[in-house]
């Protein structure tokens, strides 16, 4: 995580997890309802910011070398759920990503070769000991996939314009239930009507991602930095959970052309957003 903020803040998108204090063993579980009750809780802002600060020190922190112990809370139907920031996991996982991503005279720039090789060394390690382990958070920049706007309706969607105070903010939140419903009714919709393609692939993957955690889990998707990439007439007028639910509601009715329309307008929104990364 600590390594896609470096190159590309602030335009990443999340998808999230939070979990009842009862998926969680002790102590862990005791550690989360204490935290759960401060008054100070951070925000995404501020874990931005701790990233941001451990890539600008000397040498750079690619990955900390400490878990964090920070989560975002959410309530559920008057249950309390967190979502560990896992940190260093999501750091070392980011790492992987970009060394697919860029040249490695670009990534020198920005993260010594030896930094990533002992980075990728202690991840090995602890790999090792933790076999099992996911995070609670994905990402990704410049886009929301179209997969995440599956598992969510358009009457989840909440938008709260900037003020002077606070920036922007567009998410989705639904319970896990529903979450894992839409997403296995969106998968056999697409194979009883197109070929195997890269989004029933990317459905299977975020399916398997949701059977890790606990059925009665919060699952979010927040815009995050890309509300930056899109001006307030634009993200008021950003209804892509409703065009990906028209899309496939025309698929199980037949209706190529209506799936074929929805999906062209998904389509240039993101392409106008994505095309940003590549200006000066």
């Amino acid at each position: 995580m600590s390594v896609v903020s470096s190159v590309l803040v602030p335009y990443t998108s999340y998808l999230r997890v939070y979990e009842p204090l009862a998926a969680f063993a002790e102590p862990e579980r005791s550690h989360w309802a204490r935290y759960a009750r401060r008054g100070d809780l951070p925000t995404a802002q501020d874990e931005l910011r701790r990233s941001l600060a451990d890539l600008t020190s000397t040498p750079p922190v690619g990955v900390p070398v400490h878990e964090s112990g920070d989560a975002f809370v959410a309530e559920l139907d008057g249950v309390v759920c967190v979502c560990p920031w896992r940190t260093r996991l999501r750091g070392w996982l980011a790492l992987e990503e970009l060394e697919g991503m860029f040249p490695a005279n670009v990534l020198d720039l920005v993260l010594p070769a030896v930094v990533r090789g002992q980075a990728a060394a202690d991840h090995q390690r602890w790999q090792r000991r933790h076999p099992d382990a996911r995070p609670w958070i994905r990402t990704t920049v410049w886009q929301v996939p179209v997969r995440w706007f599956v598992l969510f309706g358009d009457e989840e969607r909440e938008y709260r314009p900037a003020d002077e105070e606070e920036r922007p903010v567009l998410r989705y939140r639904t319970p896990m239930v529903e979450a894992r419903r839409r997403l296995a009714r969106a998968l056999r919709t697409l194979r009883e009507n197109v070929p195997e393609g890269l989004l029933t692939e990317g459905l299977v993957d975020v399916g398997r991602w949701l059977e890790e955690f606990h059925p009665h889990s919060l699952v979010e998707l927040d815009y995050g930095g890309l509300v930056h990439a899109l001006s307030a007439e634009r993200l008021a007028g950003d209804r892509s959970a409703a065009d990906v639910a028209e899309g496939l509601t025309a698929l199980r009715a037949g209706d190529e052309g209506g799936a074929a329309e929805a999906y062209a307008r998904l389509a240039e929104r993101w392409r106008a957003v994505r095309d940003r990364q590549f200006t000066n």
